[in-house]
């Protein structure tokens, strides 16, 4: 599109001398110009033509001058620009225009040379501004977009906290706060059948939409799998199998999955280059349990995972979480680690899963003390009641 220049000035030989001296950048479609005699007549073609992208207008003209036609520019959603024109010399009123909002000067007699330069300019910054808006908007936009994507990924983690199983046997609390608008993290929980509660915790390896995506299609097939009732290793290696025959979408997920009797307290776990289940017993004591399992998900086809058992007793709490928890860092690029959430864990001990939970996240965000979270952060805690 050409850009729209609308020149004020009551000198009636200057359109014939702006249309001879810029015939070809019209001829090739690069400026259109319209004219005005004063600044009334200038509002006048303005509320005509709202695109408009530049008023070149003389300060000193009947009617309305160009210093008053100044401060009636309407906003234009193009970033309308003003270059004046006035006599050689007339540096008070020019100072008047700049301090009114015009963008640059031209003297007078017109140097036509310079005037090409000056409208150039003065066409390429508005050109830069635009770019700026639009990316803006854009910008703005995918926000907007994300925001809708980080309420969905939300809504579809279990919130269904409490008692689980016939008796209530165990229940439950859990946690996933993501770094950024969407995250990768993720974690689920569902009866399998009657007795058995299957718990999930995963990490893709990556951030942002493609990770929210990949964690979002986990997450489903690692609960459909789980329903067939299959041992924890047998259910990740099927889940992984799936997985991988999905094509090389250069993404991959680390998982620990348990399946919890809440009857008996007895647990079937296996991992997939995941960390294995925390216990905090209730007398205090505090275990990782050996590493049972495999390697992350989604990278062979053929890889085995091993199930690892262990029981919880009245009291106690199984934690699983995500590396954003022993990954978090503090001003001074130290990390959390694994002392600091085991001493952690030791101080929850005989807790309920809620306070738990809670304890731990604000130990997390206490040693970060403010600092950028780089990880999503998710915790699940499960209490044999």
């Amino acid at each position: 599109m050409p850009a729209k220049i609308l020149v004020v000035d009551d000198e009636p030989d200057l359109k014939l001398l702006i249309q001879q001296k810029f015939r070809r950048q019209i001829r090739d479609g690069r400026y259109d110009f319209l004219f005005a005699h004063n600044g009334v007549e200038a509002l006048a073609q303005l509320d005509a033509n709202p695109n408009v992208d530049l008023v070149l207008s003389d300060i000193n003209m009947p009617e309305m001058d160009g210093l008053t036609l100044l401060t009636k520019l309407p906003a234009s959603p193009n970033q309308l620009k003003a270059v004046m024109v006035s006599a050689y010399g007339d540096l008070q009123n020019i100072r008047t225009a700049m301090n009114r909002g015009a963008f640059d000067f031209v003297t007078k007699p017109i140097d036509f040379e310079d005037l090409e330069v000056t409208i150039q300019k003065t066409v390429d910054e508005l050109m830069k501004i635009r770019d700026g808006l639009k990316a803006r908007s854009e910008l703005l936009a995918i926000r907007r977009e994300l925001e809708v994507a980080r309420t969905i990924q939300q809504s579809i983690l279990p919130r269904d906290f409490g008692p689980k199983g016939p008796t209530g046997g165990v229940s439950i609390a859990a946690e996933m706060q993501a770094a950024n608008e969407v995250g990768g993290d993720f974690y689920d929980f569902f009866m399998i059948d009657g007795e058995r509660l299957g718990v999930v915790v995963g990490d893709v390896a990556g951030k942002g939409v493609p990770a929210a995506i990949y964690m979002s299609l986990s997450r489903t097939l690692l609960r459909a799998t789980a329903q067939l009732g299959l041992d924890a290793g047998e259910c990740l290696r099927h889940a992984n199998r799936t997985l991988c025959s999905e094509g090389d979408a250069g993404l991959f997920v680390t998982t620990v999955y348990v399946i919890v009797n809440t009857k008996t307290g007895a647990i079937d776990y296996s991992t997939g280059g995941h960390f294995p289940p925390y216990l905090a017993r209730a007398n205090g004591t505090v275990e990782s349990l050996p590493l049972a399992g495999g390697m992350v998900l989604g990278i062979e086809s053929e890889a085995r995972y091993e199930s690892g058992h262990a029981t919880l007793e009245s009291g106690d709490l199984m934690f699983l979480y995500s590396d954003g928890v022993t990954e978090a860092a503090n001003a001074a690029d130290e990390f959390y680690g694994d002392d600091r959430l085991g001493e952690a864990l030791a101080s929850v001990a005989g807790s309920d899963e809620k306070s738990a939970v809670g304890t731990l996240v604000k130990s997390v965000h206490d040693f970060a003390a403010g600092y950028s979270q780089s990880d999503d952060i998710t915790l699940v805690a499960v209490r044999r009641r």
